[in-house]
């Protein structure tokens, strides 16, 4: 707090007592030399803002005085003495060229604008304040002037964009610098992509610091930039604008981190008039895939009760089994169809054709074996076109009977009666045939 008082309000002289009996009373007035009262003023902060000026930035250098003293000291004329590259500018007005009084115990604050003008180094303008009657203080001030730049950087994106995809990115911005920057605007521009958000603020990066700053984005064309306008202030309370610039190009590609299927140890039954189909699906990827749903296309016809099949989500490395069951009158080129999304919610999926004749062969190879041995139904094809692209081999739902002979649609024992009568009538041909001199010689004796 700064007080004024007038010449007459301080006088030089001793100091005097007085004392009456029965009590004692002491008054004392101490009275020092203007010298002395300003030795007791002394500059207790300094600040320099920003702490390191960009050559031809603009700054402002805030010094303190405090009297620790006992009665009021008069200042005047407050200035920074231009040093060799740090200076007040001309145009500015110096409100400290009046006189004032510094009150004892209080605190007064004076406030430049200065201008730091190349080249860099370190400088060192001289704060000075008069006193009237006893002289001036003389404080130098340290003032750093330096050119390093902050260091933005993309530090996170995907190997490659995909086509209205969304990915993740994030701008690293980097202050190396001794003092803090402010009012960081970070504003992206382009065409043929959607960003969001659509700009970042940040308030201060702290000197030695960084920050991550994320996007996510969804390219619409290929061949599109993203360029990053990065506009901030050097300093805290100052305004030192400065811009910079980095360009994110939209490779548009197939990804390598992100999740891929494989379709592989597949087994073909026939079930209920319809191909089963069961086999595994991997993610060979590096990122997990979720909400993976596994489905057949045409030619194949998706039948119930697996038309398709939820896996869910697969981890990386990771394997489920599936079902599937369809119709197909051609199996030689049957896609199977892997769809899931990403952790960006986009939709991704695989296509992998498989010739499943090797399959239906052996189905129908086994079919049939199983009905000479055994005499049961064997299963075949759905329909006889689709047993004949398997294999060569036509049948109905039924199966056949002993030696290819016999079997009809209705299925069951019936169907092998013939079977069973040829069956007897060779049996009994060959016991004839055995005992034929028994016999012949049974017809001589009569």
């Amino acid at each position: 707090m700064v007080g004024a008082a007038s010449a007459a309000g301080s006088t030089s002289g001793s100091t005097s007592t007085g004392s009456t009996s029965g009590t004692s009373s002491v008054s004392a007035s101490t009275t020092v030399s203007a010298e002395q009262a300003l030795s007791q003023v002394y500059v207790s902060s300094v600040t320099v803002d920003p702490q390191e000026f960009y050559p031809g930035d603009q700054g402002i250098i805030t010094v303190q005085l405090t009297n620790t003293g006992t009665q009021d000291v008069p200042f005047e004329h407050a200035d920074i003495l231009n040093s060799q590259n740090v200076y007040i500018p001309d145009e500015t007005l110096n409100p400290y060229q009046v006189q004032t009084y510094l009150g004892p115990g209080n605190t007064m604050t004076y406030t430049f604008q200065v201008v730091a003008k190349p080249p860099e180094g370190i400088y060192y303008p001289v704060f000075s304040v008069a006193s009237q009657t006893s002289g001036s203080i003389i404080y130098p001030i340290e003032v750093q002037v330096a050119s390093t730049p902050i260091q933005e950087v993309i530090s996170l994106r995907p190997d490659n964009f995909a086509l209205d995809n969304t990915d993740n990115v994030n701008l690293t911005i980097t202050n190396p610098r001794v003092g803090a920057i402010s009012n960081v605007e970070i504003i992206p521009s382009g065409t043929g992509f959607g960003i969001s958000p659509l700009q970042s603020f940040i308030a201060s990066i702290p000197g030695g610091t960084s920050v991550n700053v994320p996007f996510a984005v969804t390219p619409y064309q290929d061949g599109s930039n993203v360029t990053f306008s990065i506009q901030y202030s050097n300093g805290q309370n100052i305004q030192n604008p400065h811009t910079d610039t980095v360009v994110l190009p939209l490779d548009i590609g197939p990804s390598k981190t992100a999740a891929s299927t494989d379709i592989n140890d597949l087994a073909l039954t026939v079930s209920d008039g319809a191909y089963q189909l069961t086999g595994d699906v991997t993610n060979t990827g590096i990122t997990d895939a979720n909400g993976m749903v596994v489905s057949v296309g045409a030619p194949a016809t998706p039948v119930e009760p697996y038309s398709t099949y939820a896996v869910g989500s697969l981890t990386s490395n990771d394997f489920s089994s599936f079902t599937l069951t369809f119709t197909a009158s051609d199996l030689s080129a049957i896609p199977i169809t892997t769809t899931w999304k990403d952790d960006n919610g986009n939709t991704l999926s695989t296509v992998q054709t498989v010739d499943l004749r090797s399959l239906a062969s052996s189905l129908v190879t086994s079919s049939r074996s199983s009905g000479s041995g055994s005499g049961t139904t064997g299963a075949t094809g759905v329909t006889g076109a689709t047993a004949g692209s398997a294999g060569g081999y036509a049948g109905a739902r039924g199966g056949g009977g002993l030696l290819g002979f016999g079997g009809g649609r209705g299925g069951g024992l019936s169907s092998f009666y013939p079977v069973i009568i040829g069956a007897i009538v060779l049996i009994a041909a060959i016991v004839l045939y055995v005992k034929r001199k028994w016999i012949l010689a049974k017809f001589r004796k009569q």
